[in-house]
């Protein structure tokens, strides 16, 4: 065998399945984003410029709770492999 043919069989062994996990990761961060923002628009706030205190409201905490909560199952997302 020479070394082409060990170079070819090398990339086909290595690059013969294909995985979107990341892309599928981040195609879901977004889409938490997305819902952090219109829960804090819908509490009138802007997502991004509120501090966390002990004066924050009770809806940016549930927000914060849900946005979480969202991330979290993204990473199941992250590790499924698909085609």
């Amino acid at each position: 065998m020479n070394i082409t043919a060990k170079t070819f069989l090398l990339l086909a062994v290595t690059t013969s399945s294909a995985s979107a996990g990341l892309l599928s990761y981040g195609i879901c961060q977004s889409g938490c984003n997305g819902m952090a923002v219109a829960c804090y628009s819908s509490a009138g706030f802007v997502f991004g410029t509120v501090t966390a205190g002990a004066g924050i409201p009770a809806a940016i905490v549930g927000c914060n709770t849900a946005l979480g909560c969202c991330m979290a199952s993204c990473v199941v997302a992250g590790l499924s492999p698909v085609p």
